[in-house]
């Protein structure tokens, strides 16, 4: 058992440092292909939504609480509040569901 588990660290270990090192020492020019840069341009916030997403459904008593706060906040970002604005506009949603619910 103590040397599987040296082995699947070892496999993490270099499968981590290869996703890390590759593109670095791949690519060392401007990447033009419009594809590829939108791409790697929405990759940091599809990886957001993707950790937050479970969190936002299941950090509440209810789900359907933590799911009529997200739509709550996506109209609220989308008519242009910021951050902090929506984030409240969120907790005030789950706080009177549930207070109801």
């Amino acid at each position: 058992m103590k040397h599987s588990l040296v082995i699947y660290l070892i496999i993490t270990i270099a499968v981590t440092n290869l996703i890390r090192i590759l593109p670095v020492t791949l690519i060392r020019k401007r990447i033009e292909n419009q594809f590829v840069r939108s791409f790697l341009f929405y990759v940091p916030y599809v990886t957001l939504a993707v950790m937050t997403f479970p969190a936002i459904m299941e950090a509440t008593q209810s789900p359907i609480a933590g799911a009529i706060a997200l739509v709550a906040g996506i109209v609220a970002a989308w008519c242009g509040l910021s951050l902090f604005p929506v984030s409240i506009i969120c907790c005030v949603v789950v706080f009177l569901l549930e207070l109801f619910l």
